[in-house]
């Protein structure tokens, strides 16, 4: 029974999923274009969050490394929202600019995640790798 109320909500929500789906892949209008532009990259900041947590996590007995992966993360947000301001200056206040911080901000957002995957997948013994192994 556990098994089937989870199955059967997602079932339930498989519909909705595709109708969202569709929704983007279909997009003809900015404002759809906009939205789900952004959606993508509150996804990737989601998985990203979900990552820095695990490193912070695998950095708890290293105070030291813990405060200099704070401090690169704020510099790194900072980063991308400068290039991101950046790379849509020439779409200044234009309808489409929502949509290009979004698809920059996503870009960059999953190149950081990439470089976490990558801490969390450091072998043993790797001294370029800043996250030591989970045990």
């Amino acid at each position: 029974m556990r098994i089937a109320i989870p199955t059967a909500a997602m079932i339930l929500a498989m519909p909705a999923l595709a109708i969202a789906q569709d929704k983007c892949a279909d997009a003809k209008d900015q404002a759809t274009m906009n939205e789900c532009s952004n959606a993508a990259f509150k996804e990737s900041d989601k998985k990203l969050n979900k990552l820095y947590k695990q490193i912070e996590a695998r950095l708890s007995d290293d105070a030291d490394a813990k405060k200099l992966l704070v401090q690169a993360q704020r510099n790194w947000i900072k980063f991308r929202d400068a290039e991101c301001s950046f790379q849509t200056a020439g779409a200044a206040e234009g309808s489409v600019m929502p949509m290009l911080i979004a698809l920059c901000m996503d870009g960059l957002t999953q190149s950081r995640v990439e470089d976490f995957e990558g801490y969390l997948n450091c072998e043993e013994g790797d001294l370029s790798c800043p996250v030591p192994a989970a045990n």
